[in-house]
């Protein structure tokens, strides 16, 4: 609990800054690497073959260009907001519901693309996203993207794909002729209020949600209700991938919205484990490498940006994670993703996904919307039994 407060402190504070950002002077050329980098990153993001020596995009990056890598984990959007405000950090591979605070906090500085050869190869719908470009300037370079699938236990399910997330949502009996009370999970972060209004648009219509991060007062309220009877079910919240792969192998756990880097770490030791896309959609992320504002090795940090587009790291770091690279290039050609991995992954889903990004009061669907404060607040309340 002290460092999830410590890390709402943090990513309160980031919010307070001015809303209008005046973007600082980018490097303008390269110098001689520094000899090291560090980077915050989930898990699984920056691989150097420790947990499958196939899967290392590190060893041969440190070769080449002197600059020894260090990673920091983080397990949630709010930890990584909460570390790049400590400092200490030269990169973040920062989802779109922790970019903008970055850039409103003058944590991360702008990026000179001419100093990023591989720019000109990133996939035409992430080059101007705007969790990344405020105002035109880019504030990173892409890195991957994909969903919040819905992963589920096939004996538990009998074979058949569950097609809505009601299994996590609403008490009921489960295939296997068990409740589902204590054996699904919901993610321990305030963005995962979006994912009940994203059930509540498919399901209570009347409400009126367009944007699952863009909610009036009501809509707000009846998101923290049905959060709030979900908490009857939920055995476990999670944040950590390596828990929750642990609770749905020995602790019981048959249904949860995840990662697809769960889902494959478990499917490679042959769990019987699949997930789908409800019916209902899906939210997701789609993750850009921010540089600090007071990085200490930006030059490194630049030769790790240009590293991380090659379409060898782009398609090994998708084949690992279960995610879509930035660089469609990657998609082809690369023996651990395969030529089917892209579509597999969900490379045409992209229009599909309602990717992750901070909520604001100033919103586009309706004149006044909850703003992100309140969510964390309020989220915390919900985990407590409040």
């Amino acid at each position: 609990m002290t460092t999830l407060m410590r890390s709402c402190t943090a990513l309160v504070a980031s919010l307070s800054f001015a809303t209008q950002v005046l973007a600082a002077e980018p490097l303008k050329e390269l110098g001689k690497g520094e000899g090291a980098v560090s980077i915050v990153a989930w898990a699984g993001y920056i691989e150097r073959g420790e947990t499958d020596k196939n899967y290392d995009w590190v060893t041969s990056f440190e070769k080449e260009t002197g600059c020894k890598v260090s990673v920091k984990t983080a397990a949630t959007s709010d930890e990584m907001v909460a570390l790049m405000n400590e400092g200490g950090f030269d990169l973040v591979t920062a989802s779109g519901d922790a970019s903008l605070r970055l850039v409103a906090g003058k944590r991360v500085q702008p990026i000179n693309t001419a100093l990023i050869p591989s720019w000109k190869t990133i996939d035409e719908r992430l080059q101007n996203a705007p969790w990344h470009t405020v105002d035109g300037v880019h504030y990173g370079t892409p890195y991957l993207w994909g969903p919040n699938v819905l992963m589920y236990n096939t004996d538990t399910f009998k074979d058949k794909a569950p097609t809505s997330w009601k299994v996590v949502f609403e008490e009921q009996t489960l295939p296997d002729g068990k409740s589902n009370k204590g054996r699904v999970q919901a993610y321990d972060g305030p963005i995962y209020i979006a994912d009940a209004a994203l059930y509540l648009m498919a399901h209570k219509p009347e409400l009126g949600i367009k944007d699952p991060y863009e909610l009036n007062e009501d809509q707000y309220k009846a998101a923290l209700e049905l959060l709030r009877e979900q908490r009857k079910l939920v055995g476990r919240y999670w944040h950590d991938a390596m828990i929750q792969i642990d609770d749905f192998k020995n602790e019981g756990v048959v249904a949860s919205g995840s990662w697809p880097f769960q889902v494959n770490l478990l499917q490679s030791e042959k769990q019987k484990i699949a997930s789908t896309f409800p019916e209902e959609g899906v939210t997701g992320w789609s993750d850009t490498t921010m540089l600090h504002a007071d990085s200490e090795h930006p030059n490194c940090a630049y030769m790790w940006m240009e590293h991380s587009l090659s379409s060898k790291v782009q398609g090994d770091a998708a084949a690992w994670f279960g995610a879509v690279p930035s660089v469609p290039a990657a998609c082809k050609g690369n023996e651990l993703l395969t030529d089917q991995g892209c579509a597999t992954n969900g490379f045409e889903n992209f229009d599909k996904i309602k990717f992750w990004r901070t909520p604001r009061a100033k919103c586009e669907t309706q004149s006044e919307c909850v703003p992100y404060h309140r969510w964390v607040s309020d989220y915390i309340g919900v985990i407590g039994g409040r």
